[in-house]
């Protein structure tokens, strides 16, 4: 199969080294608008007897176009959001099928019928999270009867030794980007009921539990984003939840550490003037900070997806365990991060172009991903997946 990868940034470069060590995978055209890093980068990795690299500028329609004109299988567009629907259309109008990790945005929901009209594969949201949390829940609502409870948690945080700095964390994707998400709100559903939690409390004491995690230790969560849309998805009755809940995890103290500082009113999106100059609270403090929570080559992050979900099953009350947990791997210094983001688009990519997935039109990892086989592929990288039942508690 021929594959073309647009975007090799740190996910990217993942998903290139899975790539070009795929033995079903004939050809890799990679495209970055950085070149001479992305040749750098096949060279250090000695990818080249697979890898073509080539220049693509995502503001010129007609130089993804260009690339799209070579008749690649399948396109894993690993570009920022704000160019799915050219890079999507694009494949649509040259007969490619299309692999993202972002989730589904209006511009691929639009595509949708084009897509199934021209037997052509849309697989957005097959990263990490989302991705390979959707494709658990999806294994657990195949498992029940009826669910009651939906517990997600998604996490990518220093294993212990090079949790070093007052932060306990380091940054494996853009610092910046994870300060929003510290002031994204959240809703969940406890006892039942329908609970809002504003931006500016999500780190309150009250908001944050902890999670005991075999071969790590215990761990905060803290409310990360709407979990409801997962009731939407899975196609629960809302009335049937007592509890449902999206979470991330950090090492203890760093939901302490961050509730001062949005109590201080440093993440507040309004701009803050310093002598006559308009200074981006979040912009700045990721500039400060960023540099001096950096992994060093011999550091490895964690990557962890947990979905607990209880139910009924045959009559019984159960509860169900998945778990995804990847660590860095020194030798080619992808991060975990990284390979678990790269390393599933890679894999979904490799599934629809070897014919191995069939449906077609707009995908989801939710319902549309044999479970078995997305697990032995990611077993065969390195990346482990447990589930665990644990039947009439």
């Amino acid at each position: 199969m021929q594959v073309l990868l647009l975007g090799v940034g740190m996910q990217g470069k993942a998903a290139l080294y899975d790539l070009a060590h795929s033995d079903g995978v004939t050809s890799v055209t990679a495209a970055d608008l950085d070149l001479a890093s992305l040749e750098a980068y096949v060279k250090s990795q000695k990818l080249g007897a697979k890898v073509n690299c080539e220049f693509v500028n995502a503001n010129d329609r007609g130089s993804i176009d260009h690339l799209m004109a070579r008749s690649p299988d399948v396109v894993v567009d690993l570009l920022p959001i704000r160019y799915i629907g050219n890079v999507a259309a694009s494949a649509l109008a040259h007969d490619v099928h299309y692999v993202n990790t972002y989730y589904v945005t209006e511009e691929l929901e639009a595509l949708a019928e084009q897509a199934l009209e021209k037997n052509i594969a849309l697989l957005p949201e097959f990263g990490l999270d989302p991705g390979i949390d959707l494709i658990l829940l999806g294994e657990a609502k195949r498992h029940f009867d009826r669910i009651e409870s939906v517990l997600s948690y998604g996490a990518g945080f220093p294993e212990p030794k090079a949790a070093n700095n007052p932060l306990r964390y380091k940054v494996s994707w853009t610092f910046e980007g994870v300060l929003n998400a510290y002031m994204r709100p959240a809703r969940l559903i406890q006892a039942g009921k329908l609970v809002a939690i504003d931006a500016t409390n999500m780190f309150a004491p009250e908001n944050v539990h902890h999670v005991e995690i075999e071969t790590l230790g215990q761990l905060e969560a803290y409310p990360n984003g709407d979990a409801l849309r997962y009731a939407d998805m899975l196609k629960l009755d809302r009335d049937q939840i007592r509890e449902m809940g999206r979470y991330a995890l950090r090492w203890p103290g760093h939901c302490a550490f961050w509730k001062a500082l949005v109590d201080l009113h440093l993440l507040d999106v309004e701009p803050v003037m310093v002598d006559g100059c308009e200074i981006d609270r979040r912009h700045f403090l990721a500039a400060v900070i960023e540099p001096n929570i950096q992994y060093q080559p011999d550091e490895r992050d964690i990557a962890l997806v947990r979905v607990e979900v209880t139910g009924q099953r045959n009559g019984r009350i159960e509860k169900a365990v998945y778990q995804m947990l990847d660590f860095r791997d020194l030798a080619t210094g992808l991060t975990a991060m990284s390979r678990t983001v790269g390393f599933s688009a890679s894999v979904g990519a490799q599934l629809i172009a070897s014919g191995q997935l069939t449906k077609r039109g707009l995908l989801s990892p939710l319902t549309d991903i044999p479970y078995d086989l997305f697990v032995k592929e990611l077993e065969r990288r390195g990346v482990q997946i447990s589930a665990t039942q644990v039947g009439q508690f």
